[in-house]
């Protein structure tokens, strides 16, 4: 058959189907899809079971002396110190085993000391930030009391015996309680008066001039490098030198010898020796330096 004719015979079939059917049928129309159920929003995350009412109280105390100043009253960060809520190393820590060697070893490089506490004790600090709401702002904040709660005396004592051998009130702590208002800025500062990030900032509003970290490094050959740190861990040590030249130093162990100076060391070494009212009393003092 020719391709004409095949042409002519597909028409007649076609003009016979359209004879039949005149009006070609039209299909139902589709049903609506029901709407998707409202996505309630969790309220928190991730979910753990309720702690030990002990293991709080003693988590909430310790985390006041040691954590507060740098994470906050509400550990959304915001004193130097990142957001502990929203880290992901706390929220895949359970009861402090992925939260010890960060408080343990510390993180120099960040401005965060090493604390010297057992890890029943950083167990306890684990349930008081894992009792935090993350869910959303509202539902999750918590807002602290007011940290005014101290005796001014017993502070003015306190001053005495950890502070007074190198701060003075009628020196350079002379006003303090007029220049910095806040009682939660204050407290904040005078247990540790600047963190910063490398190469000495940026740091926040601080009681006095903090003057930055500094490192001397002893080469094998016996050469010595200085300068202002700027980071540091187990297999480099960053730091810039006096003519602008930074350098990174590879580490094997104890080699080369690394020396750390850190103006802020005498605080760091106070913070695990006050106590809670010991922390509140000094604040209570401080605010009345006018």
């Amino acid at each position: 058959m020719s391709f004409k004719k095949k042409l002519s015979a597909g028409a007649i079939l076609v003009a016979s189907a359209m004879a039949q059917n005149p009006t070609p049928p039209v299909p139902a129309a589709a049903t609506p899809a029901e709407p998707p159920a409202r996505r309630v929003r969790p309220q928190a995350y991730p979910t753990r079971p309720p702690a030990d009412p002990a293991a709080l109280a003693r988590g909430r105390a310790l985390y006041g002396v040691h954590c507060n100043f740098c994470h906050g009253s509400d550990a959304r960060g915001g004193e130097g110190g990142p957001n502990l809520l929203r880290s992901q190393l706390v929220l895949s820590d359970r009861s402090g085993e992925t939260i010890a060697p960060v408080v343990q070893n510390g993180r120099p490089d960040q401005g965060m000391p090493k604390f010297p506490m057992t890890l029943a004790q950083i167990s306890d600090i684990a349930a008081y930030i894992h009792s935090f709401k993350v869910g959303g702002y509202d539902i999750s904040r918590m807002v602290p009391l007011s940290i005014l709660v101290g005796d001014a005396k017993s502070g003015a004592e306190t001053f005495r015996s950890k502070c007074g051998s190198c701060h003075s009130v009628t020196g350079d702590l002379k006003g303090i309680g007029a220049r910095i208002t806040d009682a939660k800025t204050l407290q904040n500062n005078f247990l540790m008066p600047g963190v910063g990030g490398g190469f000495g900032g940026p740091q926040r509003p601080v009681l006095t001039h903090v003057p930055p970290t500094t490192v001397t490094v002893t080469l094998p050959s016996g050469e010595k490098v200085e300068g202002v740190l700027g980071r540091i861990d187990d297999f480099v040590v960053t730091l810039r030198q006096t003519d602008g030249v930074t350098r990174s130093i590879r580490r094997d162990g104890d080699t080369p010898k690394v020396e750390i100076h850190d103006p802020l060391q005498p605080h760091k070494d106070l913070l695990p020796t006050y106590t809670d009212k010991e922390i509140h009393d000094l604040t209570a003092y401080l605010v009345t330096v006018k």
